[in-house]
């Protein structure tokens, strides 16, 4: 009976191998692209489109994964910090050798809407065609019209540095399975051609849901909670539905103006963001700016409204207050107005006014560096406290603000600043 019993889970195992080498082989994968960019384009054609797809890449933001600091253009080498190790983005510079200055149009396509690369190399989805699935045809031949259009910079590709078993590029092909939809989003036609373009802009070019939606245990995108917000490199990706961006005071004009210069009264743009402006929202034109203002939040009015001061404890606003003026008020103003070009106005704030109280208690405690923003203006760095204020005082700070000026009235507690000091 053992032996009989061994035997059956013995076959279980190798059928259950076998189904996953399947997978893995990418048997099961399913192509968007059609046999029709087999045919090249002609050198022409390729001249006329590559002023489009400057435009195209820059709403794409590839600039900002595919340069490494004070690298080259286009060269990779950045290093992306995952969970599971260092990811380092790739030479799509045309250099024949290193970067894709040998790759087909078909070829182009497939990497970017299927993740499929040269020799069918699985790429992995940090580089986001899970959502550029989505982009036009036309709009993915004129990137490549512009990319060949690039110096060819001779820089080999940096090696990743993944643990077990997520080094293993075959695996991406299950993921592929749960993970990829199976057809771009079709226009919806009850909806307006604004609302159709921001929606494009938003999900395909911008990828936005990227960052901005959660994932679940297999990392695959939670389409359920589309644009509700999460976590990425210890730092809090808002909730960006309507609800989310009205809850941190954004109206059209001032999204729209936090997306082309990362400035608004809701404060300055951080860490990834401030990427994202530098790199691609900043070129967006007018017209897509307002599509994204019209999908994202509808007919919301165009005015600012303040958050209503939470209920706190007396000797909470005390305590807090004191340590604000004693610490913060010098460059942010007494009543938290801000000083231009040096320190963004707090009673305002988007991040006083989020759920999360993780992005403020990463400034205080880590800082923010010195930043040139599109235009004119820019913000002093601002230093780290986390060697000055004990967990005590960044609590008491932190939840008097957040209550005071972001309408929060759950406390934040010594122990959720020793975890973020963590």
């Amino acid at each position: 009976m053992i032996r009989r019993t061994t035997r059956v889970l013995l076959a279980l195992l190798v059928l259950v191998v076998a189904l996953f080498a399947v997978l893995a082989s990418g048997a099961f994968e399913r192509s968007v692209v059609g046999s029709e960019f087999e045919q090249a384009l002609a050198p022409e054609r390729m001249r006329e489109l590559a002023d489009k797809g400057r435009v195209l890449v820059d709403a794409a933001d590839c600039y900002a994964c595919h340069t490494d600091r004070d690298g080259p253009a286009w060269a990779g080498g950045l290093a992306l910090e995952l969970p599971v190790g260092i990811l380092r983005s790739t030479n799509i510079s045309p250099d024949k050798e290193f970067g894709i200055g040998n790759w087909t149009r078909a070829e182009f396509h497939r990497a970017v809407r299927d993740g499929i690369g040269k020799g069918g190399r699985h790429l992995y989805p940090a580089m986001p065609y899970a959502s550029y699935r989505a982009l036009h045809p036309e709009d993915v031949d004129a990137m490549y019209a512009f990319l060949m259009s690039r110096e060819p910079v001779r820089q080999p590709n940096r090696d990743n540095s993944l643990v077990f078993p997520f080094n293993l590029r075959p695996l991406i092909a299950v993921w592929n399975l749960i993970a990829l939809p199976r057809d771009p989003f079709p226009a919806e036609s009850s909806r307006s051609a604004a609302w159709n373009r921001g929606n494009y802009v938003v999900n395909a070019l911008g990828h936005c849901g990227e960052c901005h939606t959660p994932r679940n245990l297999m990392m695959v995108v939670d389409n359920s909670r589309h644009l509700q917000g999460a976590a990425v490199e210890g730092i809090e990706a808002p909730d960006i539905t309507a609800t989310g961006l009205a809850a941190m005071g954004f109206e059209p004009v001032a999204l729209k103006r936090f997306m082309r210069e990362g400035l608004a009264p809701q404060g300055a743009a951080t860490h990834q963001m401030f990427d994202v402006i530098k790199h691609s929202t900043q070129h967006w034109s007018d017209a897509d700016l307002s599509a994204m203002a019209s999908y994202l939040l509808g007919d919301l009015p165009p005015v600012l409204k303040a958050a209503e001061a939470a209920a706190v404890k007396p000797e909470v606003t005390a305590a807090g207050r004191e340590v604000y003026l004693g610490v913060c008020a010098g460059c942010h103003g007494v009543e938290g107005e801000g000083v231009p070009n040096v320190a963004v106005a707090l009673r305002t704030n988007a991040s006083l006014r989020l759920e999360s109280p993780r992005n403020f208690l990463q400034a205080v405690l880590h800082g923010l560096p010195e930043q040139d923003f599109p235009g004119l203006a820019r913000m002093q760095a601002m230093p780290g406290f986390a060697s000055l204020l004990t967990d005590q005082e960044i609590a008491n700070l932190a939840s008097w603000m957040r209550a005071a000026w972001g309408g929060r009235a759950q406390d934040v507690s010594p122990a959720l600043v020793a975890k973020a000091r963590r």
